[in-house]
């Protein structure tokens, strides 16, 4: 026969015990507790939200980019930057701004920065492509050269010598590597920077000697020795 179990046992109990903390727990302090599980879902609610929010804005970025691309690939550049007012289309420039955070809108600022230049603005292209955020890996190299491209022409040598570098540096490999460091080599020259010229000489040289880049990297040597 079980044995019944007295009041005193019963309060005793740890299973029970810990049932009446528990209880009582929620019973003093359900105002906290209701609010958090609120919070919570509502959390939830906005994350799921904003996924939901960020794929439709990235869908609709995608559709105006290609628009303006094709713009783009006829070489009219002005539409394809500013968009056409009469056929109602973005351009790059729009697609960068209103759609900055997806990567139809990051495209968008390399393609508004090429645009600019070829209509002759290199400080506007400097802008973008100062927003641009690089791909890694090969796809990244170009990008980064076009950067530095851009300082050159805009006179600044020292920073388009680093860039330049960068872009070297970025996905190192037998073509574009010695390419962008012989770039980089000739604007420390024209920045008067001869030594860090004749070191990324050097190292074309050394490192590459069956590059294209060979010949000009001992002509550029021959240079700074005579200075």
């Amino acid at each position: 026969m079980s044995k019944r179990l007295s009041k005193e046992e019963l309060e005793s109990d740890p299973l029970i015990e810990n049932y009446n903390r528990a209880t009582s727990y929620l019973r003093e302090n359900k105002p906290m507790i209701l609010s958090l599980v609120v919070g919570a879902i509502v959390i939830v609610g906005a994350l799921v939200g904003y996924s939901f929010y960020s794929s439709a804005q990235e869908a609709e970025a995608q559709e105006l980019l290609a628009v303006a691309e094709t713009y783009y690939s006829q070489g009219d550049y002005e539409n394809a930057l500013n968009g056409d007012e009469f056929e109602l289309t973005y351009g790059f420039s729009q697609i960068a701004n209103d759609f900055s955070g997806t990567n139809a809108g990051n495209i968008a600022n390399y393609y508004a920065s090429v645009s600019s230049f070829k209509l002759g603005n290199s400080e506007d292209a400097l802008m973008y492509i100062n927003r641009f955020d690089v791909p890694d890996g090969i796809l990244g190299v170009g990008p980064i050269a076009f950067h530095a491209n851009l300082l050159r022409v805009n006179g600044d040598h020292q920073k388009a010598a680093e860039k330049y570098l960068d872009a070297a540096n970025w996905s190192v490999n037998a073509t574009t590597t010695p390419f962008n460091l012989l770039k980089s080599a000739r604007a420390y020259y024209n920045a008067e920077d001869f030594d860090r010229a004749d070191e990324i000489a050097s190292q074309i040289i050394n490192e590459y000697p069956t590059s294209a880049e060979l010949a000009e990297s001992q002509r550029l040597k021959g240079m700074i020795a005579v200075k």
